[in-house]
């Protein structure tokens, strides 16, 4: 008999574990709409039971003082609505997919000229995003048009979970590359190879460099900059906005041109400056979309 292995893990990652797995194996119980509606109502009555509630808030409150007390309040709530919707929508990554091969109504593409331009152009290019909105279905999109991205994500510090990701991120398609260290020549090889990179740069890293996100430097990963910079490849920022339930408009905007004058290190600050004030604007425009819970700015 063959032996099984699992991941090494502690006993309160089991458990985390395997009540990710129950809960996904309801959300696949139900329809696709039903489990959406079901995950937002279940995250917006726990959510604010959960320590990073208050941190939330927090971030909320100083990244948009132009909003009132309530205002601030529907957008705390309505980010853990869409938390829980992006949850339960794990467990249908398939189903999404296959309505979007299809090009049902479920998910509306606006910015096809650009993928379209991408594409005969015959040039890697690196795709860019943020935590907003269902964030998974970019994978699917530009695979449904034949476009399949190298993707870098950051791995699950639960190993189990990990692994139960990958397992859901499988009906995506393209490659996953985790962040670290072998990341940046994979990702170096895959430009080489002509193949297009996606990331997503609205989280922090304490190694990056300090750039201002809504008003405040914020460590960020400057690697998007200094890869297009290196491979001379344009730089597209793309992003998913839920329109009603389970129903997302996904958008992809014209490239970014990066100015490349030999300073690098101005080169990449500008080229950081640029991606950050775009997920800024996203963000402004829909900031029940975006997931204030992560701790962006240093002092946090």
């Amino acid at each position: 008999m063959r032996k099984i292995l699992f991941p090494r893990a502690e006993p309160h990652e089991y458990v985390a574990a395997w009540g990710a797995r129950l809960a996904l194996a309801l959300f696949s119980a139900l329809p696709l709409d039903q489990a959406s509606a079901f995950g937002g109502w279940l995250a917006r009555r726990l959510g604010p039971r959960l320590g990073v509630h208050k941190h939330a808030a927090r971030n909320i409150a100083r990244a948009l003082p132009e909003l009132t007390a309530v205002q601030q309040q529907a957008v705390l709530s309505g980010m853990w609505d869409n938390l829980g919707r992006v949850m339960a929508e794990y467990a249908h990554l398939d189903d999404l997919g296959a309505e979007i091969a299809a090009r049902t109504d479920r998910v509306e593409v606006i910015g096809t000229e650009h993928v379209d331009a991408i594409l005969a152009a015959g040039r890697p290019t690196i795709f860019f995003s943020a935590h907003y909105g269902n964030w998974e279905l970019l994978g699917l999109v530009a695979t449904r048009y034949g476009l399949p991205l190298v993707q870098v994500y950051r791995a699950a510090n639960n190993p189990l979970t990990e692994e139960l990701l990958q397992g859901l991120r499988s009906a995506v398609g393209g490659r996953l590359v985790p962040k670290g260290m072998q990341a940046a020549r994979e990702l170096i090889k895959a430009l080489k190879q002509n193949e297009s990179l996606a990331m997503l740069v609205d989280q922090k890293l304490s190694t990056g460099i300090a750039v201002p996100f809504f008003g405040r430097d914020a460590m960020t990963a400057p690697a998007i900059a200094e890869l297009a910079l290196r491979a001379g490849c344009p730089v597209v920022p793309a992003y998913v906005e839920r329109l009603n339930g389970a129903r997302f408009r996904v958008t992809v905007e014209a490239p970014i041109r990066l100015e490349d004058t030999g300073e690098r290190e101005r080169d990449v600050y500008n080229a950081m400056l640029r991606v950050n004030q775009t997920i800024e604007g996203w963000i402004r425009a829909r900031p029940d979309h975006w997931f204030w819970v992560h701790r962006r700015w240093p002092k946090d």
